[in-house]
């Protein structure tokens, strides 16, 4: 229940930004925070109309957790997941509604980045994939539409590119600071690759590089060897407080 809270907290914490930027009025923020509620049971999900699942990035706990959900949920209930890179058909397989089961992955940080890719498998059917596209719509999101291939759209250019940015470090002996300011000022880049990926997570690229590489088997898909030591030292960027930078 703590990490509830927490996250209760930290979007109560995005509302109030907005409002101290012009965006949003303080009576709509403190109404946006009432109607929010936190739970640690599955069962309180029940009722729910559209679900979206953002666990841990591992299939076997997702696959788990939709069986649960379409188990408990009402036939007509919309089951989306926010995974990033794994396969969508293989989280729709472990429930008996395959064809309501979707991806909704929403890009990083959520609170600031607008798109949405609405992510379709073979056997969703289109009543909930057009639900879950206007839902990202009203959301005031950017929606894009989607087939479950390995990365979707985004990951599948830019965890190669980013994986391709981490080698230039090494082989051309470039600092971190030196790399993001020349993708920033030579590519037009709002961000440079080492910022970015520290702001990921570099635990969560390492995930979702493997998964791509595990899939398709391209030598640029695969993390390299340094994003993999930084991983396991625990060197996961902003969230730790060092990655590629101190925080």
């Amino acid at each position: 229940m703590e990490l509830a809270e927490q996250a209760r907290d930290r979007i109560a914490h995005f509302l109030t930004r907005k409002v101290e930027k012009g965006q949003l009025d303080q009576s709509a923020r403190d109404a946006a925070v009432g109607r929010l509620s936190v739970t640690t049971e599955v069962a309180d999900l029940a009722d729910c109309d559209l679900i979206v699942e953002a666990i841990v990035e591992e299939l076997e706990p997702k696959r788990e957790l939709f069986a649960e959900l379409a188990r408990i949920t009402a036939e007509d209930a919309i089951l989306a997941t926010n995974t990033s890179a794994l396969s969508v058909t293989e989280i729709a397989a472990a429930t008996m509604r395959r064809e309501r089961v979707l991806g909704m992955h929403f890009f990083n940080p959520a609170p600031l980045l607008p798109l949405v890719e609405v992510i379709r498998t073979e056997l969703t059917a289109d009543e909930p994939y057009e639900a879950a596209f206007a839902f990202a719509e009203k959301l005031g999101k950017t929606p894009i539409r989607c087939n479950d291939t390995p990365g979707f759209v985004v990951n599948r250019v830019l965890i190669p590119l980013l994986n391709d940015c981490v080698r230039v470090l090494d082989e051309a002996r470039v600092t971190p600071e030196d790399l993001d300011t020349g993708m920033k000022n030579g590519a037009g880049w709002p961000m440079g690759p080492c910022a970015l990926i520290d702001l990921v997570g570099i635990d969560v690229h390492v995930h979702a590089s493997e998964a791509l590489y595990e899939a398709l088997r391209e030598p640029r898909l695969a993390a390299p060897p340094r994003l993999v030591r930084m991983a396991q030292a625990g060197l996961l960027g902003r969230k730790t407080k060092r990655g590629f930078y101190s925080y």
